[in-house]
């Protein structure tokens, strides 16, 4: 599962041959959730209120790169990283 972006402690995933529908993996620390790539809402597990925000406005930030992210990993391409939030 290869790290696509750190920010403020928080850690950006994609698995590849990830189950749909397209998502995200953040962990901050050893807490870890899930987040729709369409909406940004978190589908499993739990962040901070702080990080989920956080997380949430990186993800609108550069949804685009996040779905392309998405395709390559479920087509066997490597991922591009995606610059922190800011």
């Amino acid at each position: 599962m290869p790290c696509i972006s750190r920010f403020l402690g928080i850690e950006i995933y994609i698995w590849f041959n990830d189950h749909a529908p397209p998502h995200f993996h953040a962990k901050c620390g050893s807490i870890d959730a899930q987040v729709r790539i369409a909406d940004g809402v978190v589908m499993e597990g739990r962040l901070p209120p702080r990080q989920t925000k956080l997380v949430r406005r990186w993800a609108q930030r550069y949804k685009r790169e996040l779905e392309e992210n998405w395709y390559r990993a479920r087509a066997g391409f490597g991922l591009r990283a995606i610059p922190p939030l800011e």
